[in-house]
């Protein structure tokens, strides 16, 4: 599936493309579905995505978030491929306050603790650029200065509702709460020892 990048490429006002998810980081299944981030620049051309002609469902940037943005869902000779859009000029900028240890956590639909903004950094951090070029950012000492402390503080004060509703009897809520102070605990301690979480699988829930 690599020799995709070379007409995912041509898109309009697409600069780069990367391989992410597992298939980057050699943990990938036999089942495991193919990642690839197109960087651009302005605006996607989604009707180019879609003029592939290859089959599944395509998103309009801003579709899945201010962060995780959009893609496409498809499926390229039998292969379970999805695209993810990246605004070159906001992850660069999210790279930059990452650099000085600022940055925020947003809600975002398949992220309990949050997704925080430096999330786009690791994603060059760890990717595989198959073409044009991008940097590959380290994780930044004023980042594992700043980001334990603040989840820290999300994970304290997610375990003290979790009583509060506990205490109500309200075990929806208080479950939903300490899911959150775990999750948060577990970003806390990568952080700190300057490992990029990119999402709340695998590695993260071994924290």
């Amino acid at each position: 599936m690599r020799h995709l990048a070379s007409e995912l490429v041509r898109i309009p006002r697409v600069e780069a493309v990367a391989l992410g998810g597992s298939r980057a980081t050699g943990t990938a299944a036999v089942d495991s579905d193919w990642d690839f981030g197109l960087y651009y620049r302005g605006d996607i051309d989604t009707d180019a995505i879609r003029q592939l002609g290859w089959s599944g469902r395509v998103f309009e940037p801003g579709d899945w978030g201010r962060i995780v943005n959009g893609g496409a869902w498809l499926e390229v000779d039998g292969q379970q491929v999805d695209l993810i859009y990246r605004d070159l000029d906001e992850v660069l900028r999210w790279t930059s306050e990452a650099e000085r240890g600022q940055f925020e956590i947003q809600r975002e639909i398949g992220y309990v603790a949050g997704i925080a903004t430096y999330v786009l950094a690791g994603e060059l951090a760890v990717n595989e650029v198959l073409e044009g070029e991008l940097p590959k950012p380290l994780f930044p000492d004023a980042l594992r200065e700043s980001a334990p402390a603040r989840w820290t503080r999300l994970a304290g004060g997610a375990m003290h509702f979790a009583r509060v509703h506990l205490a109500r009897g309200d075990l929806v809520a208080s479950s939903a709460n300490v899911g959150q102070a775990v999750l948060a605990a577990a970003q806390a301690r990568l952080a700190s020892s300057g490992e990029w979480a990119l999402n709340e699988k695998g590695r993260c829930l071994l924290y």
